[in-house]
């Protein structure tokens, strides 16, 4: 899901960015998360043993569930270019939302848009054995 008129380009003006190489693993699967991430360069997959779930662009997030609802991470976050990543800390998230209230509209849209995806995969027919 890559929604263009979601940009979090702003969301890290004064914090620190992270840089992972590409094949790098951010986070994996079931590990505790306590931050969101903003790409603020390259591509991010979201991965799920082996499927790919989705693949995130340049001012897009990723993590966010477990920044929100404090449980481990739902997939796995791999950098598929030299990314760069600002990390958004509960804290800076409330700081975020409290000046900018437009920030958590944008989070819970991609959210959103998430769920949707994933409700329109499990809606598809599957493919049955041979009759």
């Amino acid at each position: 899901m890559t929604d263009k008129s979601v940009d979090f380009s702003f969301a890290g003006a004064q914090v620190p960015s992270r840089m992972f190489k590409a094949g790098q693993i951010i986070f994996g699967e079931g590990e505790t998360g306590n931050e969101l991430f903003v790409i603020q360069s390259g591509k991010v997959e979201l991965r799920l043993g082996n499927r790919l779930l989705e693949r995130i662009d340049e001012n897009g997030i990723f993590g966010e569930m477990a920044l929100i609802d404090s449980q481990p991470r739902s997939a796995t976050a791999v950098a598929i270019t030299d990314v760069t990543l600002v990390p958004v800390t509960e804290k800076n998230f409330l700081f975020l939302i409290s000046h900018t209230p437009f920030f958590a509209l944008k989070v819970m849209r991609v959210m959103a848009g998430r769920l949707r995806a994933t409700t329109k995969k499990m809606d598809e027919p599957r493919l049955t054995g041979p009759r």
